[in-house]
């Protein structure tokens, strides 16, 4: 979590957790503390592309 930041703005990111194993995040989202904008894990990988480039 240190390293990743908003590819937007580069703002810092906060964590919600749906589910995790241990350590291991599995599902939630991260958001753009500036720009509010919602970045989905699933499988424990986020999903950091913009929101243009994503496939809903």
């Amino acid at each position: 979590m240190d390293i990743l930041c908003d590819p937007l703005d580069k703002s810092e990111l906060e964590l919600e957790v749906d589910e995790r194993d241990g350590d291991e995040i599995l599902e939630g989202r991260l958001i753009g503390t500036v720009t509010g904008e919602v970045y989905p894990i699933e499988d424990g990988i986020p999903n950091l592309l913009p929101p243009d480039m994503r496939d809903d």
